[in-house]
């Protein structure tokens, strides 16, 4: 029979971890009144707009114990992951460039506008209990970050919104760009509404100086607060004066990509998840061979991936999505950068190197 003091301990242990303000907090006000509006969101909670399968508790488990049980092949790097570290406060304005963090996390500087996409830049507690960062790829810090006119998030999991990089980040960023509900963490975070721009999929917002952002579908799920899919997950398409970017954030396979296509017609650069997949949920991560029908489908000019090379968070050596980016590098124009590599991505795509060989 376990003591009373231990379940006591442990019991007190789990409330002050969920009392951390890294939880957020769930829409409600204005932010639930949007959310009511939407048609994507039916029975207190939003559904992708093609089904994915309900995961029964029995397969969850079962799902959870293959991944803690199963050989490591290879999962984390065996030497600390290159990184280079560019002073992006010394970028000039009107430079275009792409540099990437690694999982997710990414700085785009295009026709003298600064975004910041996904930012988790720390490791701190509670985050650390479920993210452990490669070695090499914790060098990058909130503290390396300029001002900057918009951070866009995809959506609320752990490993694309960081608290303590939001905190961190409030006073350098003009604008926030988020899905529905994602708003209510930020103003619990102390971020002011009105630098707030909550977006529902097919909604579009025009910005300063001939930008133009439009929230589109992803096919994925949300869940910060052990509540599922309270908070909309969306992918982006960026329109700037000289360039049309899509960012797919996180998600599975399906028709958007050719609809995204039709719609938007030309796009120059397409950001596109790479990495954490698993046939056991492979609804909502692009499998390899489903990358490339993305690719075929979007006919993008130029393409990355993101969403790999910082955590191990499926059970696929840690460098297969680079292998499989380079592999597809052979038949399109793709980059493969070296995290914190500073991409000029409107010029011609070099070929890549195979920088990972060194980890």
């Amino acid at each position: 029979m376990i003591p009373v003091t231990i379940v006591i301990f442990i019991v007190v242990t789990i409330y002050v971890i969920l009392c951390h303000p890294s939880f957020g907090c769930g829409p409600h006000g204005k932010y639930l009144d949007r959310l009511c509006a939407s048609p994507n969101f039916r029975k207190g909670k939003f559904h992708n707009e093609l089904t994915n399968p309900a995961l029964a508790k029995n397969k969850k488990l079962r799902i959870i114990l293959e991944f803690l049980s199963r050989p490591k092949n290879n999962r984390h790097p065996s030497a600390p992951v290159s990184t280079v570290k560019p002073n992006l406060h010394a970028l000039p304005q009107y430079e275009d460039v792409y540099v990437w963090f690694g999982h997710s996390s990414y700085f785009l500087q295009i026709d003298g506008k600064r975004f910041l996409v996904d930012p988790v830049l720390t490791n701190k507690f509670p985050t650390s209990l479920l993210l452990r960062p490669f070695k090499g790829t914790d060098s990058f810090t909130p503290n390396d970050i300029p001002n900057v006119d918009y951070l866009i998030i995809t959506h609320d999991h752990w490993d694309h919104l960081d608290y303590p990089t939001i905190r961190a980040l409030r006073s350098r960023v003009n604008l926030f760009i988020c899905g529905l509900g994602i708003g209510a963490h930020l103003e619990y975070w102390g971020i002011p509404r009105e630098a707030i721009i909550e977006m529902d999929w097919h909604e579009s917002r025009t910005l300063a100086g001939g930008f133009t952002i439009h929230c589109l579908p992803s096919r994925h799920f949300s869940g910060r607060r052990f509540i599922p899919n309270e908070t909309l997950w969306a992918s982006y398409f960026l329109q700037t004066p000289t360039s049309r970017i899509y960012m797919s954030g996180d998600g599975g396979y399906d028709s958007r990509f050719k609809s995204i296509s039709k719609q938007f017609g030309r796009i120059d650069l397409a950001i596109l998840e790479n990495g954490q997949y698993n046939s056991n949920w492979a609804q909502y991560h692009l499998m390899p061979h489903e990358l490339k029908q993305a690719i075929d489908d979007l006919h993008p000019h130029k393409v990355t991936t993101v969403h790999h090379s910082k955590y191990a968070l499926s059970n696929h050596p840690w460098h297969e999505p680079l292998e499989n980016a380079f592999q597809l590098s052979q038949t399109c124009p793709m980059f493969i950068p070296v995290p914190g590599e500073r991409v000029h991505f409107k010029n011609p795509v070099p070929a890549p190197s195979r920088w990972w060989d060194l980890n």
